[in-house]
């Protein structure tokens, strides 16, 4: 039986879910467990606040892997040793295209490798790209549940604070990706080196060319429409989740 892992803190002997929902902050973990039945806290190290339920009898672990890439990573790999196989983040962006609004929804298929994690890992000219067969069940499920959704490239980065954050923005809004997040390549490249099916859902917590301060400080202030997309990527997570499972993916 594999032991338990150095810096989640779980072992098999916890937890059988094949399926786990990432959060960075630990804090939508306490959100997820109000869509699940029967729920068991696993433990909170460092970042890693963990917990397991069941959504219409499969079970689910939801897991935080707090900010960036580096943490990300550490987390896909645990996961992987305990015997998780699949990934999906549920996580907050910032808008890249004028036409997107707080609380809509990003699928990413693919992310840009704007990031370090990625590329202690592999050459740089391999790609970071979610699951086929996740992403189609998620914009299906958007469809169904009648969610804003946009289905596109995202960018993942390591810093919101460098010199050249306004020209980073604008080259990249250019080239149509649709919004940008810090942990998505980090989770792609990584689940796929571990044969891991990954995906990734964000939330808008900040609109095009607004504050980034302002937009942030709204959302932890329980701002409508940013709080109404994270339980919005949580449900469309889980719908996702019990969907596969029924197709017999997992």
């Amino acid at each position: 039986m594999t032991q338990r892992q150095p810096h989640i803190q779980l072992s098999q002997s916890m937890t059988q879910a094949r399926y786990a929902l990432l959060p960075g902050d630990p804090k939508r973990v306490e959100h997820a467990a109000h869509f699940l039945e029967n729920v068991e806290e696993l433990g909170c190290h460092r970042e890693y606040r963990a917990l397991r339920g069941w959504f219409r009898g499969v079970e689910v672990l939801v897991m935080s892997t707090g900010m960036g890439g580096p943490s990300t990573a550490i987390a896909a790999e645990e996961l992987n040793q305990i015997g998780v196989t699949n990934l999906i983040r549920i996580g907050s962006c910032g808008a890249m295209q004028d036409h997107m609004r707080l609380g809509d929804l990003v699928i990413a298929h693919a992310a840009v490798r704007d990031e370090g994690t990625s590329n202690a890992y592999v050459n740089p000219a391999y790609p970071a790209c979610a699951d086929v067969s996740l992403v189609s069940t998620l914009v299906q499920q958007a469809k169904r549940l009648e969610y804003t959704a946009h289905c596109g490239y995202v960018r993942s980065h390591d810093s919101f604070y460098t010199d050249h954050e306004q020209e980073i923005d604008h080259y990249w809004s250019n080239k149509g990706i649709l919004a940008a997040d810090m942990e998505t390549a980090a989770l792609m490249v990584v689940g796929a080196l571990r044969h891991m099916r990954t995906a990734s859902i964000l939330n808008v917590v900040v609109e095009h060319n607004a504050c980034l301060t302002e937009g942030i400080n709204d959302y932890q202030q329980q701002e409508k429409s940013a709080q109404q997309g994270e339980s919005r990527e949580i449900l469309l997570a889980l719908e996702t989740v019990y969907q596969d499972s029924l197709e017999g993916r997992q």
